[in-house]
């Protein structure tokens, strides 16, 4: 589906996801590697209150050029909690509930990879992700002739194209707010800033 008909079809899906209450979820990671770990995480709840909120200690360096786009350091973390600790909170706001994520194959892959690098098991956890990137997308129409699908935006595009006013800052708590703003665009619902 294509045009108007796929527009019109991603804003029914967005108000029919912000009705079921979702949280947000993002994170910031060592790298964008196989071997790398989630360094902070955010989840929102759907009425934009804090869930989880935290740096987390990997178990492997932070690589200069993630540390260069988030700006979190290895000092940053050194006394976070490490994923085992903060997994538990995570997996609590998730439980039960959709969980928007913008880009959400990399940051399922990234809560895998922190679990593998811990111990906690070999799969991914389970966890109802829709993916907001890939929703935007079709709501914006911009269809990529070589690939066959619509265009994926980036989280700051889509927030700048939907007159937002809320940069994308590579932290965490910052573009789960930019997320769920976008989503309440999507949807047509007008959403005041954090």
């Amino acid at each position: 589906m294509r045009g108007a008909d796929a527009r019109q079809e991603a804003v029914l899906e967005a108000r029919g996801l912000l009705a079921q209450r979702p949280v947000f979820l993002d994170t910031e990671t060592t790298g964008l590697e196989a071997g790398d770990q989630i360094v902070e995480i955010c989840v929102l709840d759907h009425d934009g209150g804090m869930l989880v909120d935290s740096l987390v200690r990997p178990a492997c360096p932070i690589s200069p050029a993630a540390a260069a786009v988030h700006g979190i350091t290895e000092g940053a973390v050194r006394r976070a909690p490490a994923w085992p600790e903060i997994w538990p909170a995570v997996e609590a706001a998730l439980r039960g509930r959709p969980v928007v994520i913008y880009n959400a194959p990399f940051d399922l892959r990234m809560i895998e990879q922190s679990h593998r690098a811990h111990g906690l098991g070999r799969g991914r956890p389970r966890v109802d992700a829709r993916c907001l990137m890939a929703l935007y997308a079709r709501f914006r129409g911009d269809w990529n002739v070589s690939r066959g699908e619509y265009r994926w935006h980036r989280l700051d595009d889509a927030g700048r194209h939907c007159g937002l006013g809320l940069p994308q800052e590579h932290r965490a708590r910052a573009d789960a707010w930019l997320a769920r703003a976008v989503l309440h665009h999507v949807a047509g619902r007008a959403e005041s800033p954090r």
